[in-house]
């Protein structure tokens, strides 16, 4: 019964309601996840102090690398199995996933043990003066060295449950660990509680990873007759077919994240030459731009099921409209975000930290950084394509054009040409470029789709 429920939702569906059904709940878990990620930084600056608030701005590119395994595992491994569900390969759909959850688990374990054995040089390579050291090593203590695990667990069983249509639970799971991380902050950050501060901040997202990995551990003990998702060890295998398959997605999906956090790392560095009140502004404004760019992410990852059931079935026409009535939704939604951001900058930054210079240089940074959003949501969806259909080389060129070859040489121009204030420009400046050659692509790809498509009959 559930399996034919999956075949509608992929096959017969409107496609405006299916995007609806996948997307809505990864978007509401996006919008929950978008509090989770302020709510450090709300919490953490009520305290008032920039230190701490720096020790949790420096350590985000860390957090940030956790992103590369779950793109590994997560984007690879849910990509192969929605393709082999297109094909109705189901035993490489359980592979695939018991694959992903597996390497990631190990993965967790091998990332906490590196990063705690190496805190010294890595607080360093993520700009630490000796005044934000402590902060940011008390802080990464509960999230990494801890909570690595956990964290990355969270996010690829998200991923894996998601890939067989069952979005709302992917949500639900993910949403519980942040709301209840958005509950414990307060009790562990400020006077009133435990009185941690940054660390109070990475205890209260440690346990909340943890509950979330319950979550799914007892959905997929419940649903075990009925779901694709397979983490049987027994299921475990490195068949070639399915190695080279979450690969091809995974690798430069995971690439494309370290070149973000080399890019974050960059921009902190730049930023710490000027003082902690700086880098505290930026890491409120970097918090504030992810609202926008979490839901724009929530809908390219809610459709990937629905793009990549489709490709692999041979339903071009119906692929091509689910990608077309998400940019409209996403575009539509970030122009709107962009022009708010820009009239109440001030008073954003104000939310998190009451004192001048920060929100001076806060109110500054967003402007900036704002006017990339539109054109980020256009490469988003782009990129969730290319993985969807297992394009990851196209994938791997736009990682590598957004980072090596424009933002993080404009990062470099800009701070030389205007100090400090040319660095929010960067990212609108590799987006603008980034969204043109996205259209290109896309528009090609659809065509050479398309002319394939009428010269064969459609896969079973």
């Amino acid at each position: 019964m559930e399996d034919q429920q999956k075949v509608q939702l992929f096959e017969r569906t409107p496609v405006p309601q299916a995007i609806i059904k996948l997307a809505v709940p990864t978007i509401l878990s996006s919008l929950v996840m978008v509090l989770y990620n302020l709510a450090d930084t709300y919490f953490v600056g009520m305290l008032n102090d920039p230190i701490q608030n720096a020790g949790v701005t420096l350590a985000a590119p860390v957090l940030l690398a956790f992103n590369a395994i779950n793109n590994l595992f997560g984007v690879g491994s849910s990509s192969m199995m929605s393709r082999a569900l297109g094909r109705k390969d189901y035993d490489t759909v359980a592979r695939s996933s018991a694959l992903g959850f597996y390497l990631s688990l190990f993965s967790g374990i091998a990332f906490s043990l590196l990063c705690t054995v190496f805190i010294g040089p890595l607080l360093a390579i993520l700009g630490a003066t000796p005044e934000t050291a402590q902060a940011t090593k008390e802080y990464m203590f509960w999230t990494v060295t801890c909570g690595a695990t956990p964290a990355i667990l969270n996010v690829v069983l998200a991923y894996l449950v998601r890939a067989e249509g069952s979005a709302l639970h992917a949500s639900i799971g993910t949403m519980s660990g942040c709301l209840l991380n958005i509950i414990l902050d307060p009790i562990f950050i400020l006077p009133w509680g435990f009185d941690m501060g940054a660390a109070g901040a990475g205890l209260a997202t440690f346990l909340s990873n943890v509950v979330a990995c319950l979550y799914f551990f007892v959905l997929l003990y419940v649903k075990r007759k009925h779901t694709s998702v397979c983490v049987n060890p027994k299921m475990l295998s490195f068949k070639k077919a399915v190695i080279i398959g979450i690969c091809a997605v995974g690798v430069p999906a995971a690439i494309q994240n370290l070149l973000n956090v080399t890019g974050m790392t960059v921009l902190n560095n730049f930023t710490s030459s000027f003082g902690s009140d700086a880098v505290a502004a930026m890491g409120i404004t970097q918090k504030v731009s992810m609202v926008p760019m979490y839901i724009a992410q929530g809908i390219s990852q809610g459709i990937m099921p629905l793009v990549s059931y489709t490709f692999a079935s041979g339903n071009i026409q119906r692929m091509k409209k689910t990608v077309t009535f998400s940019l409209r939704i996403s575009l539509s939604f970030l122009v709107a975000v962009t022009v708010l951001y820009l009239i109440f900058a001030e008073g954003l930054t104000r939310m998190f930290m009451d004192n001048e210079q920060i929100i001076a240089y806060g109110a500054s940074f967003l402007r900036g950084m704002c006017l990339a959003q539109p054109f980020m949501c256009v490469d988003f969806l782009a990129v969730g394509v290319f993985q969807a259909t297992g394009m990851g080389k196209h994938a791997l060129i736009f990682a590598l054009l957004r980072k090596v070859v424009l933002e993080i040489p404009a990062l470099f121009i800009l701070n030389w040409l205007f100090p400090l204030y040319g660095l929010a420009y960067a990212q609108p400046v590799a987006e603008v470029i980034l969204a043109i050659a996205a259209v290109v692509t896309l528009s090609h790809l659809f065509k050479r789709l398309e002319t394939s498509a009428s010269v064969r009959p459609k896969l079973d």
